[in-house]
């Protein structure tokens, strides 16, 4: 589950982008897996999804949420959930000072 402490306050301006994407009006299932979805079959639906998000005029705005909030699942700002789970340990990271 989203971690949604992490969002700002809810105001219907932080979250108009939504609205400019380009999976609006598209089934969800284009960018969430069915349940026992694995190999070819995820990795295919992944990639028609991140080719969605690849038209997308609010792509970085979607990504910069998922990545706020940590959404767990789908595919988001063009980014998979592994991908993002990557990103997110590689910025949790202490900095090593030399």
């Amino acid at each position: 589950m989203a971690n949604l402490s992490r969002l700002p306050k809810v105001l219907q301006s932080e979250y108009e982008w939504q609205y400019e994407g380009a999976c609006v009006g598209l089934e969800s299932s284009r960018f969430f897996s069915p349940d026992a979805e694995r190999g070819n079959a995820r990795a295919d639906r992944e990639g028609k999804a991140k080719a969605i998000c690849a038209t997308c005029p609010v792509i970085e705005q979607c990504r910069s949420h998922a990545l706020r909030a940590q959404e767990p699942y789908g595919v988001w700002g063009g980014l998979s959930e592994r991908e993002r789970f990557e990103i997110i340990k590689r910025e949790q990271r202490p900095s090593v000072v030399a």
